[in-house]
């Protein structure tokens, strides 16, 4: 398992990488509110994030290291990262949580023609109270606002070796957990028991938390890949699909697994082998200089050679300091694939009208081709006797 955080040359390097994109982009700062941006340029890893109750903020100078304007419930631990330069107030504040601390950092750093970064486009969003940001643009002008979600997109996107060697780690740990699958799913175990079980095990095997679980369970597959547990039993016939996105060191893993209860009808097999080679046809195609829309495009036409229909929506996605990161496997995402970048690859199929299966691996793409950081799935559909 890697060592805990990262070192202060880390995040230099990261600061470096989006300054160099922030002065191309004619941007004078960076303003970063969201819990994965903070974690990406601090290392400031907490979960106290679940209580919406303060706004947190990160600046990026054009030059120079970051500025943190935060709660002062936050201070001993910011002080705990490389982050040298932290300004607090005491929080809630009704009528100003932050907002002049903000205003006048903001002031300091920005010259009146300069223009301030702010993520504002697909997958971010602004953890701040909208009436605040509201003043906070008008207090500031004519500094203008502008969309830096490219800025901080195309940094992230591609990540580090010690990045890959976390999301390594959190897919090891749930690889464990599903080792295991004997000893929490079988005939007669309601779905919600299942549930609890797996997320308690991949605590045993390692992970911080486990953010998300989801699956299906359901004769000859199921229904979709998003809903919670219940307390169906599992019986004979049943394929039973488990999801994770578990947490280590503020990296995730995000792959499922399928499994038959005691057997599987012959559809349900031959889906799972339909879905096996479509995903060893991008494991064996896909090379950097791809777009988004081509994985979507090679999986769809996979399945579609060999008699399956295809599964709606998107078929993979990027991964990371956040379960699903940018870029969407898509016919609509013509993002570039560049060495370095973690992704999922997550084709389905419709087995019949409100039956389906999904497989999930996750991988980091190298300039030869695809690594697996998940270990592969069963070469045929695994059955729990």
């Amino acid at each position: 398992m890697p060592e805990r955080g990262f070192p202060p040359e880390e995040f230099r390097t990261r600061i470096t990488r989006l300054q160099s994109t922030m002065a191309q982009a004619g941007q004078t700062a960076l303003l970063l509110t969201s819990p994965a941006d903070v974690f990406y340029t601090t290392g400031f890893l907490t979960r106290f994030w679940e209580s919406p109750a303060r706004p947190w903020f990160v600046i990026i100078p054009a030059q120079g290291d970051p500025i943190a304007v935060i709660p002062s419930i936050g201070a001993e631990l910011m002080s705990k990262t490389w982050i040298a330069d932290i300004r607090t107030w005491d929080a809630p504040y009704p009528g100003d949580d932050g907002i002049s601390l903000l205003s006048e950092t903001l002031a300091d750093i920005v010259p009146e023609a300069g223009a301030i970064g702010l993520p504002m486009g697909l997958e971010t969003h602004l953890r701040m109270p909208l009436g605040d940001y509201l003043y906070l643009t008008q207090t500031l002008a004519p500094r203008r606002f502008v969309d830096a979600t490219t800025t901080v997109q195309r940094t992230r996107e591609v990540k580090s070796e010690a990045e890959i060697s976390k999301i390594r780690a959190a897919c090891q740990v749930a690889d464990r957990a599903f080792s295991r699958i004997t000893e929490y799913a079988s005939a007669n175990t309601t779905h919600g028991q299942v549930f609890r079980d797996f997320q308690r095990i991949l605590l045993e095997e390692g992970a911080d938390w486990v953010s998300y679980t989801a699956g299906g369970a359901g004769q000859g597959g199921y229904g979709d890949v998003i809903s919670p547990a219940t307390n169906q039993e599992l019986a004979a016939g049943d394929i039973l699909m488990l999801d994770t996105g578990a947490v280590l060191d503020g990296y995730f893993c995000d792959f499922d697994r399928n499994f038959a209860i005691i057997r599987a009808d012959d559809a349900a097999k031959r889906a799972y082998d339909q879905l096996y080679r479509a995903t060893d046809h991008v494991l064996s195609t896909l090379r950097p200089g791809h777009q988004g829309s081509d994985v979507h495009a090679m999986l769809v036409d996979s399945l579609t050679q060999q008699g399956a229909t295809p599964g709606g929506g998107r078929l993979g996605h990027g991964l990371g300091i956040t379960l699903t990161e940018w870029p969407s496997f898509t016919p609509h995402d013509h993002t570039e694939l560049r060495a370095g970048m973690v992704l999922t690859l997550e084709p389905g199929v419709e087995i019949a009208p409100g039956l389906c299966q999904v497989h999930e691996e996750n991988i980091v793409l190298r300039e030869t081709g695809p690594e697996l950081l998940s270990t592969r799935a069963a070469a045929s559909l695994p059955i729990l006797r």
